[in-house]
């Protein structure tokens, strides 16, 4: 059975890879290197996120509920910064940057976090009413 219960924490599952995408940002906003060192801006990582849960048992399950499909690159403009005596620095002096914003990924963390809260609440509830249930009927 897939109810309301697993759709709940369906979403906290997907809202905890969204705020672990979102920290990984933050963390590289300033990254200009791969891990092999070369120059390569990091480029800001977004949580895709799609109906129904294809891992699940039950035809019920893979209808219901939420998931991450994919955690794509943002392919926005890297942002470019003044440094001339970067060994990375254009002709004209430029580095690209990533193409973090700070604010923006900490609006979209507030988000994960509300709906994180709002699924643990109605996980809850969901509990509360399957246990006043037993009660009715014991």
């Amino acid at each position: 059975m897939y109810g309301s219960l697993d759709i709940s924490t369906s979403g906290m599952m997907a809202q905890r890879t969204r705020l672990d995408v979102i920290s990984a940002n933050i963390a590289n906003k300033d990254t200009i290197l791969d891990a092999q060192g070369n120059y390569s801006p990091y480029r800001r990582r977004i949580a895709f996120m799609a109906s129904g849960n294809p891992s699940a048992a039950s035809n019920g399950g893979r209808e219901k509920g939420v998931h991450i499909a994919e955690i794509g690159q943002d392919q926005s403009p890297l942002k470019l910064k003044y440094a001339p005596n970067s060994p990375y620095a254009d002709e004209s002096g430029y580095i690209k940057e990533p193409n973090i914003d700070t604010t923006t990924e900490q609006i979209d963390a507030m988000e994960a976090v509300r709906a994180y809260e709002a699924n643990v609440v109605a996980a809850e509830s969901t509990k509360q009413m399957l246990a006043l249930g037993l009660r009715l009927i014991a």
